[in-house]
């Protein structure tokens, strides 16, 4: 059996209702498990996937997070099937995503902002939350391209989580 997630993407920024999407599939049907995680809380599940003949399908699962209590901005989202012989986790795929609502308190969607020349972390954050000092949302909410906060280059395209 084989499992593809195509959502949510690798350091994809997630809210309280996580989207999980893809294909999978290699048996007549079959029961996948999910489990979203941060090695704190945990939440899981479980769903049909395949096409009645052995083939691949295509499967969605919305999983509402909200009464986690996630204590990291980072989470990991893994899907699996479970050996039926000895109870192993197979197949799995995890894919690491950034939880908005850790990095700011009500968030809800994120807009994208170029960064110019001339521009700092901390005037980005002056602009869309009022002050300076919230900057380390923008490197929490983007730990894909901003790997130093005291260097950031321009064409860069980051997330700014919003409430």
């Amino acid at each position: 059996m084989s499992i593809d997630i195509q959502q949510p993407r690798p350091q994809g920024l997630v809210g309280s209702h996580v989207q999980i999407a893809g294909t999978a599939g290699g048996a007549f049907e079959a029961q996948f498990n999910y489990r979203i995680h941060e090695g704190h809380d945990e939440v899981v599940g479980g769903f049909m996937a395949g096409d009645g003949v052995g083939g691949h399908g295509q499967f969605q699962v919305g999983v509402d997070v909200s009464a986690a209590s996630f204590a990291l901005d980072r989470l990991f989202v893994e899907v699996f099937w479970v050996s039926p012989k000895d109870g192993a986790e197979l197949d799995k795929v995890i894919v690491p995503v950034v939880y908005g609502p850790r990095i700011v308190p009500g968030y809800r969607v994120f807009q994208e902002y170029e960064i110019k020349p001339g521009d700092t972390l901390w005037g980005i954050a002056t602009q869309f939350y009022g002050s300076g000092n919230l900057y380390t949302r923008l490197v929490r909410a983007n730990p894909h391209v901003i790997t130093d906060p005291n260097v950031i280059t321009p064409g860069t395209v980051i997330r700014i989580p919003q409430s």
